[in-house]
């Protein structure tokens, strides 16, 4: 891969682009515009490489693993107190939705 292709992107992060609007300072922003000029891309395509490139090797943090998975446990032990008061409302069963339109008459 040459210098002037961008970085492989999985396939998850493939889709509309969104705008993302970042202060900097008058220093960062003066040497993106050299390296982007030296690189013959743009400021934006610069900036959207390092991020990928920052997010692919936060995959690989081990701090930021360890907080996943704390993070994880917590969303599990959340939903499962959850799913519990559901079930303590409802019983075992899920709930029923109520249908549309007409009511039957008692």
């Amino acid at each position: 891969m040459s210098e002037n292709t961008p970085a492989e992107v999985p396939a998850t992060a493939l889709g509309p682009m969104r705008t993302l609007a970042v202060r900097i300072t008058d220093g960062l922003r003066a040497q993106l515009d050299v390296l982007a000029q030296l690189n013959d891309r743009t400021v934006t395509e610069e900036i959207r490489l390092a991020l990928e490139s920052w997010v692919e090797s936060s995959k690989t943090d081990p701090k930021v693993l360890e907080r996943a998975e704390t993070v994880r446990a917590e969303i599990e032990r959340e939903a499962k107190t959850k799913q519990n008061a559901i079930e303590a409302i409802f019983g075992s069963g899920a709930p029923s939705r109520p249908t549309r339109g007409r009511q039957a008459s008692a």
